[in-house]
């Protein structure tokens, strides 16, 4: 793989940590920033990408927001969490590492934020890839719902309890959830692959304040997240990917595409949320030709 660097930036106290993937050339190809998902998971499930640095002499950088994997902080308030910290992150990692001009890749939270970077200042953003990312959580949620009702009855009986009872550990519970992330978010039954099981244990504790207990409910501070009427001032060009089989189902990422001006959009087939595991040259490919478009 590539030349890679790593290191720590600075942030509201305390360290975000960043991993760069191959050099800064001057060969006309600006770098692609990725934006992992969550809020709570951190870049591992991501790497996949980081062979477009190699296959398309591209720098490819990714960081892990405060709170998650590498840039784990100790226990905040739930009040320290919030998408303006994110946010404003963003912006403290690209002044450090000298992005004036780049690319954006987003996945599930991170295209949302996208969205909001989107919205707020995009100076310099060439284009962004929002990778199955909802412009309303309550279209997401509306559509988890529906595709449980898919699984067999024992299993929507188990979900249905952990959500009364708030108790997702029991072994129904965890049978559900295998089966749901089996055929709509991974692809795979556990154990899952490496990089995406390091994901998991680097989980933080801004997922339960930010979404939840769970990929079905969000009681937290995203559950009035709505960008609807603020993405269609959106600029930069867009480009929204995602699967047949996504957890963020087509209509809930065409309600998106509907309000980003100009927004194209890539459906892959027989894809789930992190499509990149079971259709890495695609899903990279895909990438490339989007944002070599917008140099």
């Amino acid at each position: 793989m590539a030349f890679q660097t790593e290191g720590y930036i600075d942030f509201a106290g305390f360290k975000t940590y960043y991993r760069i993937f191959g050099e800064q050339k001057s060969n006309g190809k600006l770098p692609l920033v990725m934006l992992h998902g969550g809020p709570g998971f951190c870049h591992n499930y991501l790497l996949t990408y980081a062979y477009m640095a190699d296959r398309y002499d591209r720098q490819i950088i990714f960081y892990d927001q405060l709170g998650c994997g590498r840039s784990a902080i100790p226990h905040q308030e739930d009040d320290f969490y919030s998408t303006d910290l994110w946010l404003e992150e963003f912006y403290v990692v690209r002044e450090a590492l000298g992005l004036d001009e780049c690319h954006t890749f987003g996945s599930s939270w991170g295209g949302m934020l996208e969205m909001l970077i989107a919205t707020h200042d995009d100076e310099g953003i060439h284009s962004m890839v929002i990778n199955s990312s909802p412009v309303r959580i309550q279209t997401w949620l509306d559509e988890a719902k529906r595709l449980i009702n898919y699984l067999p009855e024992h299993m929507q009986r188990a979900i249905q309890t952990a959500e009364a009872t708030g108790d997702y550990d029991t072994p129904e519970a965890q049978e559900a959830i295998a089966e749901y992330y089996k055929r709509h978010v991974v692809g795979t039954y556990p154990p899952f692959p490496e990089f995406h099981a390091q994901s998991e244990a680097g989980m933080g504790e801004c997922y339960l304040v930010m979404q939840g207990p769970s990929e079905f409910v969000c009681p937290g501070k995203l559950r009035d997240w709505d960008m609807r009427e603020a993405c269609r001032r959106i600029k930069v060009p867009c480009l929204a990917m995602s699967g047949t089989d996504d957890e963020g189902t087509p209509l809930t990422i065409k309600e998106g595409v509907d309000c980003i001006p100009g927004c194209e959009w890539v459906l892959i087939p027989n894809a789930v949320h992190e499509a990149h595991l079971l259709h890495p040259d695609l899903c990279m490919r895909t990438v490339e030709e989007f944002i070599s478009r917008h140099e």
